[in-house]
């Protein structure tokens, strides 16, 4: 059995707290999750500080991590080239995380751009980050379904990660960016995607309320999803999507769901408490 890869997304988790937080206490949380064993650590943004003031110490809090005793990888969010330009000055970075929404309403909402428009920033950016040595991942908004009115099917789904795919993009993240998905939307999904897209690393990416995370977990993971975004305590949620932010994956539930079903993972337990007990400081 194949250990799961967990992406840890302090990014997610801080970017809607609306009082600062001290690039120092950015910076110590972000050194004991490195220590943890995450496969990734979606760590920062590269975007307007107009949008997202929080993440505006982004670059400064790359700069101060010590990297030297770990072999996780860090990724940033850009939301257009300039982002991705700044990105990618810093060598430290593995990824760049591209948000791409299936729906025009939220594309707008999110980055103030078509999904054509959309389309053509992922094709640039691609070209930057395979000549920057970096990983491009899509994160594809409204994966699971639309609240906003606009198409949804598990064909149009498949048709933008057709057009993603002629990009070179080799990891797609479905989002269920308000917590709306469904179990059965979930599973259908991605049992018709891995098969028909066999380059592409596909994962899952849920916001989800107490009583319905389990579900969500069973149903990726039975059809062969192998990577979860989660963050401790389930903190934050798209401040793009609505007034109302629906938390993310605890990374505490999916532990849970791996011990119970015996799924295999790479963290260590003990370094994980530490960051739960950090967070505390983090997130009052």
């Amino acid at each position: 059995m194949d250990d799961v890869k967990i992406i840890e997304c302090p990014r997610d988790a801080m970017q809607g707290v609306k009082s600062w937080i001290p690039t120092k206490d950015k910076i110590g949380y972000l050194q004991s999750l490195l220590k943890v064993g995450f496969n990734t650590l979606d760590c920062g943004s590269f975007v307007s500080p107009k949008v997202i003031p929080q993440l505006r110490d982004t670059g400064a809090v790359i700069n101060a991590l010590d990297l030297s005793e770990t072999k996780t990888k860090l990724l940033v969010i850009v939301a257009n080239q300039r982002g991705a330009e700044m990105a990618c000055e810093y060598e430290q970075i593995d990824s760049l995380g591209f948000p791409f929404s299936i729906s025009e309403n939220f594309q707008m909402r999110n980055t103030n751009k078509t999904i054509e428009e959309s389309l053509d920033a992922v094709t640039w950016i691609a070209d930057k980050a395979s000549r920057s040595n970096k990983e491009l991942v899509v994160y594809l908004s409204m994966g699971f379904g639309n609240p906003y009115g606009d198409p949804w099917s598990p064909e149009i789904v498949a048709h933008w990660c057709e057009k993603l795919s002629q990009l070179g993009v080799k990891t797609i993240s479905l989002s269920d960016t308000v917590g709306a998905a469904k179990t059965e939307d979930i599973a259908s999904i991605f049992s018709t995607l891995i098969p028909e897209f066999k380059p592409i690393d596909f994962g899952a990416h849920f916001h989800t309320t107490l009583h319905n995370w389990s579900n969500k977990i069973d149903a990726a993971y039975k059809s062969g999803c192998r990577s979860f975004d989660s963050v401790i305590k389930g903190f934050g949620g798209c401040p793009m999507a609505n007034s109302n932010l629906v938390g993310n994956m605890p990374t505490e539930k999916l532990l849970s769901y791996f011990a119970e079903n015996r799924v295999p993972h790479k963290l260590n337990l003990l370094h994980f408490e530490s960051a739960v007990n950090y967070s505390a400081k983090i997130f009052k």
